[in-house]
């Protein structure tokens, strides 16, 4: 028997008992493309995957800019407030953050699979959202750092 596709099915069987259908996509549409036999496009998908998930992200948070729900007089109101500050600076330590778990996680492989497993856990049962990678491989980076391991 063939066991190459069970970890992706798992994968897919734990978003789908999650209901996390992010997560289930995403492993439906990596089982089609390797059944389909189109695996010269997994590298592109993994070394490209990112930049487009996070342009499609960051172009869903400005739309509110686009359509006019937030203009400048908003955007210069938030810094007159403690909570907008503190907005502010916490989005630039988590994007700084994130920033640090994309060479972490190009250099360091294996532990994708551990951050790959607590990322589906958190996504799948504690209602998480699958941004976690990067913000997560970041943390790692920093603590090894910190830690000189």
């Amino acid at each position: 028997m063939h066991f190459d596709n069970l970890p992706i099915l798992l994968i897919l069987a734990i978003s789908l008992i999650g209901n996390n259908f992010t997560v289930s996509i995403a492993a439906l549409v990596l089982l089609l493309i390797k059944l389909l036999g189109l695996d010269s496009w997994l590298p592109v998908i993994e070394s490209k995957g990112i930049n487009v998930g996070v342009a499609v992200l960051t172009a869903a948070v400005l739309v509110p800019v686009v359509s006019g729900r937030v203009d400048a007089n908003s955007i210069a109101n938030v810094f007159k407030s403690p909570a907008g500050v503190i907005a502010v600076l916490t989005g630039l330590l988590v994007a700084w953050i994130a920033a640090q778990g994309v060479p972490f996680m190009k250099s360091s492989p294996e532990a994708v699979t551990a951050l790959m497993i607590g990322t589906l856990i958190g996504v799948c049962f504690f209602r998480g959202l699958a941004v976690g990678p990067l913000i997560a491989g970041g943390v790692v980076a920093l603590l090894l750092g910190l830690l000189k391991l």
